[in-house]
């Protein structure tokens, strides 16, 4: 039997990444999960929503462009620290490698074996967050993530999930089944229907 739990957001876990922008002349990083795929075409957008009370804002709307970083499980403690304090308090990036691609307002950190540089598209006013979707520019992969064939091995990431209701990160299990293959033969049954 189902239960009724009112309007909860049962989406979690998501992908925790970590956020760089430029505030102030300077790199910030922020923790957030509030993330998205926008689309598969080209250019490829993805979304963060970020509280609009937190220091990285600003950056992004000032200089219109931040980066995506994945981080690996490994990177829990720093992860977790970049969400817990402000970078009007502190610099979080003195905990990284900070590089930079294309874009100049958008710090990356070599730690994280993913990054994506991101030119601002457009904002989102959600009340208490804003939602900044990003037209990809370019990722940058750590060679030990990458496949025979070049493509980003998510199980070679092992990258942190976040889940609201326990308030625990959490990793990724084994491979389930083939997208798109899986339910080939329930096609097969209802295209003979």
């Amino acid at each position: 039997m189902m239960r009724n739990l009112g309007p909860v957001n049962a989406m979690y876990p998501s992908l925790t990444t970590i956020v760089g922008v430029t505030v102030d002349g300077k790199p910030n990083f922020s923790a957030i999960a509030h993330v998205g795929i926008m689309n598969h075409g080209q250019p490829q957008y993805v979304s963060v929503g970020i509280n609009k009370k937190h220091h990285s804002p600003a950056g992004i709307h000032a200089n219109r462009e931040f980066s995506v970083c994945v981080p690996s499980q490994d990177m829990v403690a720093e992860t977790d620290f970049v969400g817990l304090v402000s970078g009007r308090n502190c610099d979080k990036a003195a905990l990284f490698s900070v590089f930079y691609g294309e874009l100049k307002h958008a710090p990356m950190i070599e730690g994280c074996p993913v990054c994506m540089e991101c030119r601002l598209h457009s904002v989102v006013d959600f009340t208490t967050h804003d939602v900044f979707i990003g037209e990809i520019v370019a990722t940058h992969a750590d060679e030990s993530v990458l496949d025979g064939d070049g493509r980003i091995d998510i199980a070679r990431v092992r990258p942190l999930l976040f889940d609201m209701a326990s308030l625990r990160y959490w990793s990724l299990g084994a491979p389930v089944a083939k997208c798109w293959n899986a339910g080939r033969e329930l096609k097969r049954g209802l295209e003979k229907s």
